[in-house]
């Protein structure tokens, strides 16, 4: 490797006590460290740094390894300050409640946030990657937390993976039917939902900005009657008014006054409001 001056000595330094060998890093993080495209251009050559799209560059690892997306997210998170969070079903898998697998190809993640850059779709991941901002609720950190248990991937120095909580997740995950979620699934998915927080679930409902989502929810709420939903009252919230479409061929569900596919329109028997 080429010998460097002290002051470049010290800014690869900072870098190297930033990003963990196999993380990822941008130019504009580079820029605000003080590391200039000429300096990064060395780094390159002497091994320091790999490029992996126009402006994004990786640290290398001792053992060579693909780059997965929990990786890119923690860089992202951790490193760079996106902010940025993995949403909808991809959350509920991380937390267990994902009982479904996709035949074939790897299930798309789902990643949220209003500063996503744009050069996060030019990697190369294990798995696609859908965006989305974060304009379905009024208050847009309400329902994150951050968890260190959530993923498969060994966590470095301590970070944790930035997600939505089961009731925020499910919430993402309603707003993608029907066009890129199926019923099928999510029917499966809040089978498993017996443990949710009504406290949480009632401040999400109240931010939610989708009259669509809301009323979806307790279609399926009264659908599998968890104990939790005995703690919700419709009329705490603003379900809209009208009749909505959303499937073709479907009902129009008897209360929540939505299309639904058929045997989703009926109402279950013992479903009632909370206080």
């Amino acid at each position: 490797m080429c010998t460097m001056s002290a002051p470049r000595e010290d800014k690869l330094k900072n870098v190297l006590k930033a990003v963990p060998a196999g993380f990822i890093v941008d130019a504009h993080w580079l820029e605000a460290q003080g590391v200039s495209r000429f300096l990064t251009r060395k780094y390159i050559e002497s091994g320091w740094l790999q490029r992996l799209a126009r402006g994004v560059f990786r640290r290398p690892a001792p053992q060579p390894v693909p780059l997965d997306w929990p990786t890119c997210l923690l860089s992202l998170q951790h490193i760079m300050n996106y902010k940025v969070h993995a949403g909808g079903t991809t959350a509920l898998g991380l937390q267990g409640y994902r009982h479904y697998l996709p035949l074939g190809s790897p299930a798309p993640v789902w990643l949220y946030g209003n500063d996503i850059p744009t050069w996060l779709q030019r990697l190369q991941l294990d798995a696609p990657l859908t965006t989305r901002n974060l304009s379905l609720f009024s208050e847009s950190a309400l329902g994150l937390a951050d968890n260190k248990s959530a993923s498969t991937v060994t966590l470095p120095w301590g970070w944790a993976l930035r997600l939505s909580s089961p009731e925020r997740a499910i919430l993402e995950a309603l707003e993608e039917l029907p066009a890129n979620e199926s019923f099928h699934n999510l029917d499966i998915v809040f089978e498993g939902l017996s443990t949710l927080s009504p406290r949480r679930l009632a401040a999400l409902l109240q931010s939610c900005s989708s009259i669509k989502v809301k009323r979806l929810f307790f279609v399926f709420a009264d659908r599998h009657k968890h104990a939790w939903r005995e703690r919700l009252n419709t009329d705490d919230f603003n379900l809209g008014t009208g009749d909505r479409a959303l499937v073709k061929g479907g009902r129009i569900h008897p209360r929540y006054r939505i299309m639904v596919p058929p045997e989703f329109a009926e109402t279950p028997k013992g479903a009632a409001d909370g206080p």
